[in-house]
């Protein structure tokens, strides 16, 4: 499974290009270092919630919406895991005294 801060970054990062942004152009905005915010995008670290609300005002877009497009990005990706360990037939469990 992806970890949260890496889903979290793919959207910020999705967003940030889509609207034709530099890390610069959000640094300045959010008042947060652009280095930062490069190791946010990344998943690299995870973000506060209060440095999420500032990404996302920097982004112009609220942050339920960062919120719910995290959560849909997790919901496929469960699913996709719950689907692939469905396939899985009682003859391929093994038990290992380790």
């Amino acid at each position: 499974m992806t970890a949260m801060r890496q889903l979290v970054g793919e959207v910020l990062r999705a967003r940030r290009v889509a609207q034709g942004l530099t890390l610069r152009d959000v640094s300045a905005k959010a008042r947060v270092s652009l280095g930062y915010i490069s190791e946010v995008e990344r998943g690299q670290k995870e973000p506060s919630s209060e440095l999420l609300a500032a990404l996302a005002a920097a982004l112009d877009v609220p942050l339920s919406k960062v919120l719910l497009d995290v959560s849909t990005l997790l919901a496929i990706e469960e699913a996709t895991d719950l689907a692939s360990v469905s396939t899985i037939t009682p003859g391929e469990v093994s038990a290992s005294a380790a």
